[in-house]
């Protein structure tokens, strides 16, 4: 009896071991802090695969931060509230929404010099799509819910779409179809470009207040980031449900990588949301890897397959009141920060 337990002690030690090393074990390391001067706020960041360009909303300006040198060799001035950037390589354009003042900046991508302003026909411009398909660039304005659509060629403004809600994230499948999230109904519309018509209305439900939105263009897979804490897999075709997944707090963006096939949630609760697609239908998370609190925006590399994530350190929540009864902690100066991670 005594070598039985003995052996049964030892199994249970081996197993253990085995399940403590696969906790500890990550596909993933952040091999890069890179530090930024300015303390204003930030919201999204955009990728320049082609050149190694990071493009960061950061207070009042755009940075352009190269990834390789670590060096900012750029900055779009004058955006204030700005929220998304959105590039238009085959133009040589690009595109930010400046929520304070209801416009967007159009700049050029070789030079950073402004080309001009264009004032939007809603209010609170927040996310920005470039739809290389159909040459346009789709702005969606958070607090009038809707759409405004300039023609990427001439900076003018040829439409307004109007939307069933709050709308957040936006993608497009490059081949006619635009999909954005609306926040406050738990929906993703479908966008024919050319027509400047919302063609299907689709909910998210079990997922609830999606924000970030990601897509897989060779399945017709989108990926939606929800308040509860869900990831909702949806059939970009007929907007049926084909999975759902749990992930971090806070969430505010997602990205896919098409190589490694691999969904990332940012969670502000600081974790990184590692989603496999196994195939068109089956999909499991691998990690949730420890990033920074706070960490909820997010960007991606496709050739090098590093991640971005904008961050910085906070102070103590005040005391909540009357006037701001959802206080939000206090960035401490001098700490905002690009998180580098690699797949290892």
């Amino acid at each position: 009896m005594k070598k039985i337990n003995i052996i049964l002690s030892l199994l249970v030690l081996l197993c253990f071991s085995h399940s403590y090393a696969q906790v500890l074990a990550s596909g993933y390391k952040i091999i890069n802090k890179i530090h930024l001067e300015g303390d204003g706020s930030w919201d999204y960041l955009t990728m320049d695969d082609s050149t190694s360009r990071l493009y960061i909303s950061h207070g009042t300006i755009v940075q352009v931060l190269d990834v390789n040198s670590q060096k900012v060799v750029g900055t779009i001035p004058d955006t204030k509230g700005v929220h998304g950037i959105a590039l238009a390589r085959d133009i040589n354009k690009g595109f930010v929404s400046n929520g304070k003042d209801t416009s967007v900046t159009i700049f050029n991508l070789k030079t950073f010099e402004v080309i001009t302003k264009v004032k939007v026909t809603g209010k609170n411009p927040d996310a920005i799509l470039y739809d290389q398909f159909s040459h346009k660039v789709f702005v969606y304005n958070g607090r009038s819910n809707n759409a405004t659509v300039i023609d990427a060629n001439t900076n003018k403004v040829i439409g307004t779409i109007a939307l069933p809600g709050k709308p957040e994230f936006s993608v497009t499948d490059g081949k006619g179809k635009i999909y954005v999230n609306i926040e406050d109904k738990s929906q993703v519309c479908m966008i024919n470009p050319s027509t400047l018509k919302v063609e299907q209305t689709w909910t998210v439900s079990p997922g609830e207040e999606p924000s970030g939105l990601a897509i897989d263009t060779k399945n017709h897979r989108l990926f939606a980031v929800c308040d509860n804490k869900l990831m909702i897999v949806l059939n970009a075709d007929n907007g049926n449900v084909v999975s759902k997944l749990d992930i971090g707090e806070r969430v505010d963006g997602v990205t896919f990588d098409p190589s490694l096939k691999r969904a990332y949630s940012s969670n502000g609760n600081g974790t990184l949301t590692v989603v496999q697609e196994e195939n068109e239908n089956t999909f499991n998370v691998l990690e949730n890897f420890t990033t920074q609190k706070g960490a909820r925006t997010i960007t991606l590399n496709t050739k090098t397959h590093r991640i971005y994530l904008p961050v910085a350190e906070y102070g103590e929540t005040p005391a909540a009141t009357t006037e701001n009864p959802k206080p939000r902690p206090a960035v401490k100066p001098s700490t905002f920060t690009i998180l580098e991670i690699q797949p290892l």
